[in-house]
Order: C-alpha cells, then sequence, then structure tokens
C-alpha cells in the first residue's frame, strides 16, 4: 500500500539546489515527490500530515567523521547506540572511521557496516576503508576490493601516514580507483606524546605540548604528494590558521585538496581543559583563540568543505585517568547542528551555508550525490525529487541545553557540557519513516 506524508508551514532549505522558501513537501513510499513548486501534486487523500509550524525542514545531515564502538569496542557504543544520537541530532547518514578492532581493511567488513545502515531503524553507513592494513601505516590495503565493496574513501583514522613515500604510493595507488584519501594532519615525530597545544596554558598545567607547526608541516608535505601524483586528498579535523592557510593556498592554485573541520576547533579554544578537564582533549588539541578565529574566517569563505561531528564515543573509564593518560575524543552526534548554529546565530554563516556545510557538501566529497556522485549511490544530502526523504526538521531559535549524562545514545564524553545552544531537532526521518521526534 502507498503511504504519503506532506510536510506543511515549513521553511525548506536545500542547499544542493539554493532553495530557501516557506512551502510544503510531499513524501511518497519513502521518497520526495516534490515541493509545492508549479506543477508539483497536492495533498493526496489519506496523506500524513505534518505542520511544521514555521520549522526548518532540511535534508537530513550528512556527518563524514564518526567513530562507533563496534566492532570490538561495544562497551563505548554500539550501532543501535549511535543510531539514536544521530536521530536525535539531525543526522541521517554517517561515514564511519575504520579503527575499529578489527580494523576495516576487508571487504567483507564493509559490506557488513553498509548492510547494518540498512536497517530501518539504524541511521544509514557509510563504511572508510582502512588505507594501511590494519590501520598501522605498513602495507596498502586492498583499495580497489574495498573501493568495489562500498568504501566511500581511505583513511587511517587519527593515525597520520608518516612516511611521505608511502603517502605518495597510497595516492597514485587510490587515484586509479578515483578514491579520496582522508589523512590525519599531524607530523606524528612532533606531535610525540604531547595532549595540548604546546604554549603558556600547556606549560602552566605540566602537559606536554603539540606545536601547532605539526599540523601545518603534514598539510604542506601532503600538498605537495598531490601536486606530483594528481591525487585527490582531504584533510580531516583542521584546527589551525596555518593549516587552513595552506589549504586556501593550495586551492586557488588548482591543487586537489579538501579539509573538513569539527565543532569544537570553531567554537572552543584551549582553555576549555581548565583544570584537566579530560572531556576536553581531543587530537589534534584544542588551539589558541586566534586558530579558531581563523577557521570560522576559513567556514566563512569556503576554504573548509565541510563540518563534521568527529565522534568518538568513549567509557567513562577512558576518560578518568590523568590528562595525559586519558582516552582522546569527544562525543558530537547529538551536538552537531545545535553548535554549528553557533555560527549562523554570530553572522559567520547564513543559514542555508550552514546547512550545506552539514548536507551537500559532505556528501559530494564522500560521492554519494552530485554529478560525481558513484553508480548506484543512495543519494542524500538533497530534497531534489526521487531522492530519499532523509530529513530534519528543527526549529534554528529554540533553546536548549547539553547535559552530560542526559545525551540520547550510550557514549556522554561531550565537551559541550553544560552548554546553551539555539537549534533543536523537532523530527527526523529516514527513507520518510520517522526515526526521531521531540516535544513541541
Amino acid at each position: 500500500m502507498s503511504t504519503c506524508t506532506v510536510f506543511e508551514n515549513v521553511r525548506l532549505i536545500d542547499p544542493s539546489g539554493g532553495l530557501d522558501r516557506q512551502g510544503r513537501l510531499l513524501v511518497r513510499d519513502g521518497l520526495i515527490v516534490g515541493s509545492d513548486l508549479p506543477g508539483a501534486e497536492g495533498t493526496p487523500d489519506g496523506a500524513a500530515i505534518v505542520d511544521g509550524q514555521g520549522a526548518v525542514l532540511c535534508p537530513g545531515l550528512v556527518d563524514m567523521r564518526v567513530e562507533i564502538g563496534e566492532p570490538g569496542h561495544e562497551y563505548r557504543e554500539t550501532v543501535k547506540s549511535a543510531s539514536r544520537a544521530a536521530f536525535a541530532g539531525g543526522v541521517t547518514t554517517v561515514a564511519v572511521l575504520p579503527t575499529g578492532s578489527p580494523a576495516i581493511d576487508d571487504p567483507a567488513m564493509v559490506r557488513m557496516l553498509r548492510s547494518r545502515g540498512e536497517e530501518p531503524d539504524y541511521v544509514s553507513i557509510l563504511p572508510y576503508g582502512a588505507l594501511t592494513k590494519g590501520c598501522q601505516g605498513g602495507e596498502l590495503a586492498e583499495i580497489g576490493l574495498l573501493s568495489e565493496a562500498g568504501a566511500v574513501a581511505f583513511t587511517d583514522g587519527a593515525r597520520a601516514i608518516a612516511s611521505a613515500r608511502q603517502m605518495k604510493l597510497a595516492l597514485t595507488y587510490a587515484q586509479a580507483f578515483d578514491a579520496l584519501v582522508v589523512q590525519h594532519p599531524e607530523e606524528p615525530t612532533l606531535a610525540g606524546s604531547g595532549c595540548a597545544t604546546e604554549g603558556e596554558l600547556a606549560l602552566r598545567l605540566g602537559l606536554p605540548g603539540i606545536p601547532t607547526a605539526a599540523e601545518a608541516i603534514m598539510i604542506a608535505r601532503d600538498i605537495r604528494m598531490v601536486e606530483m601524483t594528481g591525487g585527490r586528498l582531504h584533510f580531516g579535523h583542521v584546527s589551525t590558521g596555518e593549516g587552513v592557510g595552506l589549504i586556501r593556498q593550495a586551492k586557488a592554485r588548482g591543487i586537489r585538496v579538501t579539509c573538513d573541520t569539527a565543532p569544537q576547533y570553531f567554537d572552543l579554544n584551549e582553555t576549555a581543559i581548565g583544570d584537566f578537564r579530560t572531556y576536553a582533549k581531543f587530537s589534534p588539541p584544542l588551539r589558541r583563540e586566534e586558530d579558531r578565529l581563523a577557521l570560522c574566517a576559513a567556514l566563512a569563505d569556503g576554504t573548509i568543505d565541510a563540518i563534521a561531528s568527529d565522534h568518538a564515543p568513549r567509557d567513562a573509564d577512558d576518560k578518568r585517568l590523568p590528562f595525559a593518560q586519558a582516552s582522546a575524543g569527544g562525543t558530537g552526534l547529538a551536538t552537531l547542528l545545535g553548535v554549528t548554529l553557533t555560527r549562523y546565530h554570530d553572522g559567520t554563516l547564513s543559514l542555508i551555508d550552514a546547512l550545506g556545510l552539514l548536507t551537500c557538501k559532505p556528501a559530494v566529497l564522500l560521492g554519494v550525490t552530485g554529478a560525481a556522485a558513484r553508480p548506484g549511490a543512495r543519494s542524500v544530502g538533497t530534497l531534489a525529487t526521487g531522492t530519499p526523504a532523509d530529513l530534519c526538521l528543527f526549529n534554528p531559535d529554540r533553546a536548549w541545553q547539553v547535559v552530560a549524562g542526559e545525551l540520547p545514545g550510550h557514549a556522554q564524553n561531550t565537551p559541550f557540557d553544560g552548554r546553551a545552544l539555539e537549534g533543536k531537532v523537532l523530527g527526523t526521518w529516514k527513507n520518510g519513516l520517522r526515526v526521531f521526534g521531540a516535544t513541541a
């Protein structure tokens, strides 16, 4: 039996098509039929009506950098718990890093994760393939077979490819499959065992520091590798002004590099670690205020191509350690939209541009929408007619407070604990079925 849903009294925003207007959206059998533009259908008999009361209806968010506990660390989080957190944050698609145990360096693992994401109650999963076997930085993984199985890009997660020769080989090999390589931009011999940005604060706290140059040096090296090979390279969670400056210059020269950043890097600075606050320990570490401001400028001028949550669930025991020994990472799925909207509320970004960094832009980078989409890819990050009805309904002005221990999902290690945010998700739909709904 055919099922229809009509979303009425909503502000439709679709960055992929430049759409921003009051209107209605019709969904039939899990697919978007159209909005109330000329020639679109009216309200079919028996259709379910969703009154948005003026809220924004946009594509479900696409988060291009997510860890989950499966496989191997289910005590941290599972696909089920991550899905609850994602849906509460308006996220319907996640690109999952390959750094589980075992690492995703086998085509069977890629197919397994993709199939988990096809379940109606779970977030859609786009697996990354390991760039090297076991994500150990040695022998290259089987990029061709992993790509054929459905891996959307290749990375060793938060482990940088330290060897310039290995990066050159990886870019050359990946180019044969038009595969995207994703690098953690941190020169490991400079980073060493550091856990905070090198400077006055780290010195005062007695913490081993990581110079900001560790990011810039790796970015500069790998830009040169792209020039040599003609490959495609993406820098994950860029965190410094010098780093985004190098990427900006490379783009101006036509070099095929892109980058993302995460909310903690454009919303927090190093002072958030306070008196050894481990929930604010990240890799790369939080930076100085001038770096945060430089990232805001790079979001505004388009240097940064996407915003990713960098969701890294950790058990309480992983964080209840001295700062230098505690695990790096913070949960970010449920707070991704709210923290991103801080840059809309302060005038850094328009609402449509902010949503573009969370929807169509990461989808294009991952090859799942747009002209460069891989054949057979499930198109996400768009409200285009005929695409799956993955939708997020939110009120950009409604305030809510982040409280660790009360977030959806299993992981609670948020650096935004106690923070008041504007931008409340009211409902999330996957394939036209409601998977999350907040009270009005």
